[in-house]
């Protein structure tokens, strides 16, 4: 015998999830507190798994069951509703709103040029980017938090399903004032900057690659400053404090802190970065999540092969 829940129910239990706060919840959704606190334990008490962990501070925290009916209930939800307009006879174009996961570096690449993409092909949708390292958009991803999130494949397990959009090989980062940088066009050795002051960019996963490069050549770097900022790494590179690796190439030379940087192409075979599209896996995706990967992968999709 199927259960009884309703949508009414999830679409509480989703806006509870989000909110992670009873009251907070309840406020949004314009009806009262104990009306809100009814509907979820009834939608407990029917599937039979306890949704929410409540925390002493009064802030709610998804349980591992709550986190599967919130992966699922999203998708289930826009059905419902694309229902409802096919019985009045309405247009089925996309609406509401879409939470989507970005790796914090990437993001001033390509964040404005997706979304100015997606908001021409669906202007009715509402998409926030959620900017965070690999570690965190794994997490947000696992909580339900957004429903997709394009990142590097760095610490990707298989709880996960991926698309792959781009790979992006390393390069060497040097000021324009390095005796290298007059030779541009010529791919330089790893090992000629061997005893050169190194800078790290230190996010988990990112960190543990660009140091990796060093193991396979059996060199190690002068590692001087380490820090958690792209624009950051570049500036201190402008700066002449040393060279360093990245991925992403910026068109612009010029820093925040002034003084201008030169990409240089590395000899070595090194393991480029895979840029992909991310979804938990088991999780059925909704229309709009499906409409935003679409676009990714006319934006950036034909440089994967």
């Amino acid at each position: 015998m199927g259960k009884s829940f309703t949508l009414v129910q999830l679409r509480y239990f989703g806006a509870v999830a989000k909110l992670e706060n009873m009251t907070a919840a309840a406020a949004e959704l314009n009806v009262t507190q104990s009306t809100l606190s009814s509907a979820m334990a009834q939608l407990e008490r029917e599937l039979g798994a306890a949704l929410f962990t409540r925390l002493s501070s009064k802030g709610l925290r998804l349980t591992p069951a709550g986190r599967r009916l919130l992966l699922g209930s999203q998708a289930f939800l826009e059905e419902a509703d694309l229902l409802y307009q096919a019985v009045r006879d309405e247009s089925e174009a996309l609406a509401g709103e879409l939470v989507v996961g970005i790796y914090s570096p990437l993001a001033p690449f390509k964040a404005p040029v997706i979304l100015q993409a997606f908001e021409a092909a669906h202007p009715n949708v509402k998409v926030s980017f959620h900017e965070g390292d690999q570690e965190s958009l794994r997490q947000a991803l696992l909580d339900g938090v957004c429903e997709v999130a394009l990142m590097y494949d760095l610490g990707v397990g298989r709880e996960f399903e991926r698309r792959m959009l781009e790979r992006i090989p390393p390069h060497v980062l040097v000021s324009a004032e390095h005796p290298r940088a007059a030779r541009r066009e010529e791919p330089v050795s790893l090992r000629e900057f061997a005893q050169e002051p190194f800078i790290l960019l230190d996010l988990k996963h990112t960190r543990e690659y660009y140091l990796d490069m060093f193991k396979q050549l059996g060199i190690r770097p002068e590692t001087r400053h380490v820090v958690s900022g792209y624009e950051t790494v570049r500036s201190y590179v402008a700066r002449g404090h040393g060279y360093s690796l990245l991925n992403q190439r910026i068109s612009m030379k010029t820093t925040y802190a002034g003084g201008e940087v030169v990409a240089l192409g590395i000899i070595e075979e090194l393991p480029p970065i895979e840029v992909s599209l991310v979804r938990p896996v088991g999780a059925k995706p909704t229309r709009k999540s499906r409409a935003f990967e679409r676009i990714c992968i006319e934006l950036y999709g034909k440089a994967s092969g």
